[in-house]
């Protein structure tokens, strides 16, 4: 087995499995390294932008995604105390079918990866980097078999961060965990059954200490996950303490929020509740020296705007414009300082001209919507002028397509 090539990906969530599909129905010789197994439940929000759609198609998954995505999603609102305001959410494309729309990460993740094979790429799964280093030609990477031990060594000329932003690793892209904080964001998700939340609306959810989001999902589920502080977390622990965090969380929400409290009032939970964190939003690293990054390892925006697969799936659509249209991977003066130098630049200029705004009102409306005083001044403001919640939605980055992508014309789609 010959086990060299032009670039080893590590992570097989929507962020890596883009980039490898896109270079590799480039030529590319590509490897995805993944720690897990596939499918998996993950938290997240589970939406995905309208702005978005058209570059899964491309990937070639659009349609097999849409056939079990939740509804198109028409309108946003705010739930907070005993408000239900709710807005249109502006169109980011004349095709009704491009419309924003959630499916479960397990789904996704799964169908994306399987893409990403079938266009050429090589699976490693589940292994984990054990170790990696520089020589002359690129990296070699020590990776191992999650399951049996078993100990691979690859060589590439470029490595792409697709991982987690919390994950403690071998590479510099991994962030060493930090000592506990009062304001950490700990993640948490479910499902349920029976929701008589509107088909079309995704509401945000203001509480103290925290934030979330409901949505129509995949298989007639409504998904709500949301985002909590540590020190409110432990609060809610100590209120119910005889149910696991999950259930004291919602049990937190549901009182806090009017709209959630009747959404919910006869659903039934589908499995059980899942945690991640803390989370480490903010812009860390675009990479260095033949090492990329992409999704949550170069950045996390709060997940208030509910744009982490977009962005996961738009920045890897960036930075493959570039690595396609200036590698020659036939010839090594293609991967001098200089050319990886202006790639790099030139990804991170394109990835902030496309994601800084969005970054910017994703820690806006989360410090807004997080404390009680602020919320009530907002909600009243959206009650008397709801074109503010449409176009706080705009700029969050729910109607604007990806600009910069010249290689991936989806403005004309």
């Amino acid at each position: 087995m010959n086990n060299s090539y032009d670039a080893i990906i590590l992570g097989g969530g929507p962020s890596g499995a883009t980039a490898a599909v896109l270079l590799a129905q480039a030529g590319w010789r590509v490897a995805i390294v993944e720690k897990a197994r596939f499918p998996r439940r993950k938290v997240c929000g589970e939406f995905i932008s309208g702005t978005t759609w058209p570059l899964l198609r491309q990937l070639g998954v659009a349609d097999a995604l849409m056939e079990i995505a939740g509804p198109v999603v028409h309108r946003v609102g705010v739930y907070a105390g005993d408000a239900m305001v709710t807005a249109q959410l502006a169109s980011s494309t004349d095709h009704a079918e491009y419309g924003g729309r959630a499916l479960g990460r397990e789904h996704l993740d799964t169908l994306l990866l399987k893409r990403a094979a079938e266009a050429g790429a090589e699976v490693w799964q589940p292994y984990t980097l054990s170790a990696f280093v520089e020589n002359n030609n690129g990296y070699e990477c020590a990776i191992i078999d999650k399951s049996t031990r078993e100990e691979r060594a690859l060589h590439s000329r470029l490595i792409i961060a697709a991982h987690g932003s919390w994950e403690s690793g071998t590479i510099p892209t991994q962030d060493l965990r930090r000592p506990p904080r009062a304001s950490d964001l700990f993640g948490f998700k479910a499902h349920f059954h029976n929701s008589t939340l509107p088909a079309d609306m995704m509401p945000l959810l203001a509480f103290r200490g925290g934030y979330g989001g409901m949505v129509h999902t995949d298989g007639g589920r409504v998904s709500l996950s949301c985002c909590i502080r540590r020190d409110q977390l432990e609060q809610c622990r100590q209120r119910s303490p005889k149910v696991k965090a999950g259930a004291a969380i919602f049990a937190h929400i549901e009182s806090s929020c009017k709209g959630v409290a009747l959404a919910l009032s006869s659903a039934r939970l589908d499995g059980a509740w899942l945690s991640s964190g803390p989370l480490r939003t903010g812009i860390r690293t675009f990479g260095r020296d033949g090492i990329f990054t992409v999704g949550n390892a170069a950045a996390e925006a709060h997940p208030i705007v509910a744009e982490g697969i977009s962005m996961a799936i738009q920045s890897s659509t960036l930075l493959c414009e570039q690595l396609i249209a200036r590698f020659d991977v036939r010839s090594d003066l293609a991967y001098s300082n200089q050319v990886l130098e202006g790639i790099l630049h030139d990804y991170a200029f394109s990835w902030r001209d496309n994601f800084s705004r969005r970054m910017r009102m994703a820690a806006l409306f989360a410090h807004l919507f997080m404390r009680p005083v602020s919320t009530r001044i907002v909600t009243g403001l959206l009650e008397r002028f709801p074109l503010l919640l449409t176009e706080g939605a705009r700029w969050s980055g729910k109607a604007e397509p990806l600009r910069g992508a010249r290689y991936f014309d989806v403005a004309r789609l």
